[in-house]
């Protein structure tokens, strides 16, 4: 069992205690208003779960910010920075406008940097940031688990990471390095777009499609690709 601190109760942070709980971690959901972060825990009714404050859920060697960058995520991780030395950091977000249609950082950067840059000696996980919070309801797609993305550039972390999710509905892919949140963050302004142009907003996400090959002889006795 890994404890974890979720800070925020919004449509992403209450949906990630709910998973991350029901496979068995101890989750701590805190709100602003921590009578709010107790009422949601009291509905949500999993034995591992409960409602605190968000100095309680920074005692977590987990800790999962779910609040904008726009709101001021930065400024408030600057505030916990002593809290959160030598821990894992779970980044969820995406640096969106108001009103979704872009993001509020340049190309050259993402949010999971920005807070690895703030934060040099906390271990930042980037996660969740291609899932829109309607598929944490139902991850299952026709028959095929939809992907999460995780980039880090700390292999620790990601194996804390892949720890605390097992069980879970997803399909978790190795995305390789913290620097390709970029890639990924921008991901999900697409989909919005296409998936609000398409009318499936937001009960959408993306599955990385391929087959596993290995070289084999081909009839002529040349070098072939085969599938498995």
């Amino acid at each position: 069992m890994t404890h974890i601190g979720i800070l925020g109760t919004g449509r992403m942070g209450i949906r990630l205690a709910k998973m991350l709980a029901l496979v068995g971690n101890e989750v701590v959901l805190a709100s602003r208003t921590t009578e709010r972060a107790r009422h949601i825990a009291a509905e949500l009714n999993v034995p591992s779960l409960r409602g605190g404050t968000y100095a309680e859920a920074l005692e977590a060697p987990v800790v999962i910010p779910s609040i904008f960058v726009r709101d001021g995520l930065l400024n408030d991780l600057n505030d916990w920075r002593k809290s959160l030395k030598g821990k894992v950091l779970i980044d969820i977000t995406n640096p969106f406008n108001d009103d979704y249609t872009d993001f509020i950082l340049p190309w050259d950067t993402s949010s999971a940097e920005q807070i690895q840059n703030l934060l040099p000696e906390t271990n930042v996980v980037g996660a969740f940031k291609n899932v829109w919070w309607e598929v944490f309801d139902r991850p299952d797609f026709a028959g095929r688990r939809s992907d999460v993305f995780v980039v880090s550039d700390t292999q620790a972390a990601k194996a804390v990471f892949f720890k605390i999710v097992e069980g879970t509905p997803f399909r978790y892919v190795d995305a390789g390095r913290l620097a390709n949140a970029r890639t990924i963050e921008r991901m999900t302004l697409l989909s919005g777009e296409i998936g609000q142009r398409m009318g499936f907003f937001p009960r959408m996400n993306y599955s990385l499609l391929g087959e596993s090959w290995t070289v084999g002889k081909g009839n002529a006795g040349i070098d072939a690709l085969v599938a498995r």
